[in-house]
């Protein structure tokens, strides 16, 4: 299915990471909006590479990926400082404004544990059905990067202090145990 610019409904992805959302000195919080290849609660998939062109276009056009507050335009309550795709997914790391109310009550209700999902906001470009009956994102505009109560694919989690560094860590791990085994099974 292709989508022709300027069509296509805004959609949200709701992603709580199973590593949790990092929030270190008070603001600053980082942890996976997105991860590639599990399917959420509608049944979706977002393939890697399904952002690359969004982000080089945010970039190219010197705007960043929104921080809202449950997909709520009218509550911006941070900035995404580093938006990028890795091997695992759609990292983010960004700072909630202290300045503004919202943003003083988002950072305590994830300080205290409350609060721990990510969800995207974004219009879908390019996606197809694949043999299980799920929908592959292969192209997304993306738009916004929401803190939410429900994320939509349970991995979607803000990451809790210093997890997110053990995390990376153990996946460069995974990725060389991964690239051994394909190694070995090329022969």
């Amino acid at each position: 299915m292709r989508m022709k610019d300027g069509f296509g409904a805004p959609e949200h992805k709701f992603h709580r990471p199973e590593a949790g959302l990092v929030l270190s000195e008070g603001e600053v919080i980082e942890g996976y909006a997105s991860v590639f290849g599990r399917a959420d609660q509608g049944g979706d998939l977002v393939a890697p590479g399904a952002y690359a062109t969004s982000l080089a276009a945010l970039t190219a056009q010197g705007r960043r990926v929104k921080m809202l507050w449950q997909h709520d335009p009218a509550e911006v309550i941070g900035v995404w400082d580093e938006v990028r795709e890795d091997a695992t997914g759609l990292w983010v790391r960004g700072r909630i404004l202290p300045e503004i109310a919202r943003g003083r009550e988002a950072a305590a209700l994830v300080a205290a544990g409350a609060l721990d999902g990510l969800s995207i906001g974004y219009r879908t470009i390019r996606a197809a059905r694949d043999g299980s009956g799920h929908r592959v994102l292969s192209e997304i505009e993306l738009w916004e990067v929401s803190l939410v109560t429900f994320p939509m694919l349970p991995e979607a989690r803000v990451a809790s202090k210093g997890e997110a560094q053990d995390d990376r860590a153990w996946q460069a791990i995974a990725r060389i145990f991964d690239e051994a085994r394909q190694s070995f099974a090329r022969g």
